[in-house]
């Protein structure tokens, strides 16, 4: 390439480079989260959370850690979206190449021949021989490759993000089924022991009968009464075995028993900080994932702005051909083609592709607050949820003692005939109800420390 040509590129790109910093796109700002009162009666200034502990730290149950490291390692879901991940990756890694020329090598060999030159009155080469380098380029001028790379690494880090959020979703779910299975085997543990206790009510009513003091009523009615708990415990045992195989699916395994402790032996995290909303961003990945969208869409909208400009093309081609062979006598050949395309009339395409990004970012935009909101609230009801669960945890235990001295006196009562049988067999029920109860007060406080933590995006750390 001559000097000339030279020449003329170092002053296109001085005339693109000029050009450039008319800045006719924008640069991206974060819209950030400014709610101080996104938790609602949660008001605070430490920024000390537990959405930054690692996810051992919450969930201390040495069994459960073991299931949540194989959740990580073989959930599908979670490996479809890492696969996502390096999908955008390799997206972003090609559009950051856009900026440089597309070269390309071109080799040719002709093969020709006549059966008889002096009929066709031209000579022919037996052949000819040549190779040939392209280069083509587009200035940008106006951002739009820059634009367009920036989306693309939006794209991926919203990939990235989504690989997150899904994580400590995993980890919510896998933690939140574990915490139902130790529930419901000890529902099922204490139904059991009822069924046991009711079939002694039954016997000391056959032998009260003997004896006159009760009728043949109180038999059958505490029999019926046995039955009633005994009928529940194939229902128990049924969604035992659906929540293991709810847990083995999001392991990644075929169906099989789960390896677990016991609803006692649990020992949640007492202290529960949430930080302060601002800190959804950070801690939050659903919350990135939708920013990232949204500034994908904003960076969208500077391509489209872009395409109102003149785009400038250079290409250049330089090559070798010859006839006979490459050691014979031949000529190089060099091109340089430069072109500058504005566009006047394209049946209003660029306005409508301009006005379909704004709407798209405005899109992004809303769908950002929403995640935002959705935010505030998991964590306020998972606050509060904890809250009502140690606010029953006292008059639960009150209730349980009264209920359990009620069943000792009715008991006591009715053998002497100072009472109904109706009266023991109210009390047994409704100690069993309270028993379920406090079951159910304590899978609910370890399942809001569970939502707690994924409302404040802990898990994926």
């Amino acid at each position: 390439m001559n000097w000339r040509i030279r020449q003329i590129i170092i002053i296109i790109s001085l005339f693109a480079g000029g050009l450039s910093s008319c800045h006719i796109t924008k640069p991206y700002r974060s819209p950030g989260i400014n709610d101080t009162q996104l938790y609602r009666d949660a008001n605070t200034t430490d920024t000390n959370t537990i959405a930054t502990l690692h996810w051992k730290e919450i969930f201390t149950d040495t069994l459960l850690q073991q299931l949540l490291e194989e959740g990580i390692q073989h959930n599908l879901d979670l490996q479809v979206a890492w696969s996502r991940v390096r999908q955008a990756q390799a997206s972003y890694s090609q559009s950051r190449q856009a900026l440089y020329p597309a070269v390309n090598g071109d080799a040719s060999a002709i093969l020709a021949g006549a059966s008889n030159q002096a009929n066709t009155g031209r000579s022919v080469m037996p052949r000819q021989l040549g190779a040939e380098l392209t280069a083509n380029w587009e200035a940008d001028i106006w951002g739009k490759l820059r634009s367009t790379r920036r989306a693309y690494l939006a794209s991926w880090l919203q990939a990235s993000a989504n690989a997150q959020a899904l994580q400590t979703a995993l980890i919510a779910n896998i933690a939140n089924n574990y915490y139902n299975l130790l529930a419901l085997d000890q529902q099922l543990h204490i139904t059991q022991q009822t069924v046991v206790n009711w079939q002694a009510t039954v016997e000391v009513m056959k032998e009260l009968k003997k004896a006159d003091v009760v009728t043949g009523a109180a038999v059958v009615q505490s029999e019926a009464s046995r039955y009633a708990a005994e009928v529940t415990i194939p229902d128990l045992k049924q969604s035992i075995r659906q929540t293991e195989n709810e847990i083995n699916l999001l392991l990644g395994r075929v169906s099989g028993p789960i390896t677990r402790s016991t609803l006692e032996a649990q020992q949640p995290i007492m202290l529960l900080k949430t930080g302060v909303p601002a800190q959804l961003l950070a801690n939050r990945p659903d919350v990135q994932a939708a920013e990232y969208n949204l500034r994908y869409y904003f960076e969208q909208t500077n391509v489209a702005r872009t395409y109102f400009y003149p785009a400038l093309n250079i290409s250049t081609s330089g090559g070798y051909t010859t006839y006979l062979s490459l050691t014979g006598p031949g000529s190089w050949l060099s091109n340089l083609t430069t072109a500058l395309t504005q566009p006047i009339f394209n049946r209003g395409l660029n306005k409508a592709r301009l006005k379909i990004a704004k709407e798209q970012q405005e899109q992004a935009a809303l769908g950002f607050r929403t995640a935002v909101l959705d935010a505030g609230q998991e964590v306020s009801n998972a606050l509060y949820s904890y809250q009502t669960a140690q606010e029953k945890s006292n008059s639960r235990r009150l209730q349980l003692q009264n209920l359990q001295l009620s069943v000792e006196y009715t008991q006591e009562l009715v053998r002497y005939g100072f009472a109904n049988y109706t009266e023991v067999l109210n009390a047994q029920q409704s100690l069993l109800g309270a028993q379920l109860g406090k079951i159910n007060d304590r899978l609910q406080q370890l399942q809001a420390i569970v939502f707690l933590y994924r409302a404040l995006g802990g898990g994926w750390k």
